[in-house]
């Protein structure tokens, strides 16, 4: 099964149905400051413009982003997306996902704030992402992009805890690509878990997304080897029939590189802003 035969090649059905109610998503590029800046500031002047311009490499002023640097100066409202048809039940707790996965390293930084709570800090929330492989294979669902290869059911998913400042990190793979989809992760935020060995039972997800990269530097790195190995026809973000080009408000990632070559990965972070009401 692949998202172009089943649901995530045609837009409409991507959003939630208008007649449920959307929750309410503030989304921002770069970490929280403190609690209630964000709100005070942002949701009084929200500005697209300001906010794409956020999410470009930039190893000078962005490499200071941690928990206690300025927020963005901008949040916005988002609607929630579908989680798509490869998402699986009970992802392992873990920081780092790769497993013996293939590709170049992403380190994802979330910081999460609640807009029911004067956008202050939600701990204690499960921050889940699962994406595809190098090839376009996910976990769970291998050979839907056309490769063989071993399958595990749990390369490339898993989330972490949300501390204190609302802050968890996750490492990972820059994804591959696959037909009908411009290159994506996938995100649930989860609340009131309860933390096995590995894992979690019940709680409440709370929000459902989905994370994108920049254009320009996604296509230098699925021309490089492993990603080049991907010979299916990939969708150009532009084209892609859930990002909206809203910026950080639709799930564009702010991007930091780790060096020189785009092979020596990046790092990655968003605001995101749930209402826990």
């Amino acid at each position: 099964m692949t998202e172009n035969t089943t649901n995530e090649n045609q837009s409409g059905r991507h959003r939630l149905d208008k007649s449920v109610k959307r929750r309410r998503v503030l989304i921002g590029g770069g970490t929280v400051a403190v609690a209630g800046g964000l709100a005070a500031a942002g949701l009084a002047a929200a500005n697209p413009t300001t906010e794409k311009a956020t999410t470009k490499a930039s190893t000078a002023s962005e490499s200071a982003s941690d928990s206690s640097s300025t927020t963005a100066d901008v949040c916005v409202l988002n609607a929630e997306v579908t989680e798509g048809p490869y998402s699986l039940e009970g992802a392992l707790v873990r920081e780092d996902i790769r497993e013996d996965k293939e590709g170049f390293e992403v380190q994802y930084t979330f910081t999460v704030v609640d807009v029911a709570n004067d956008c202050a800090p939600l701990a204690d929330a499960l921050l889940e992402i699962w994406h595809c492989d190098h090839l376009g294979e996910y976990s769970g669902f291998v050979g839907g992009n056309g490769h063989e290869e071993e399958d595990n059911g749990t390369f490339l998913r898993g989330g972490q805890m949300t501390d204190e400042n609302g802050q968890c990190s996750i490492t990972s793979i820059w994804p591959g690509h696959y037909v009908s989809r411009a290159v994506h992760v996938h995100m649930r935020v989860h609340t009131d878990v309860t933390l096995t060995d590995d894992s979690y039972t019940g709680g409440e997800i709370i929000h459902t997304g989905q994370l994108f990269f920049d254009a320009d530097i996604n296509e230098e790195i699925q021309a490089t080897s492993p990603y080049s190995a991907n010979t299916t026809p990939e969708t150009a973000l532009a084209d892609d029939s859930i990002y909206d080009d809203g910026g950080a408000s639709s799930g564009l990632l702010t991007l930091t590189a780790l060096g020189d070559s785009v092979s020596d990965g990046y790092k990655a972070t968003l605001t995101v802003g749930v209402d826990s009401a």
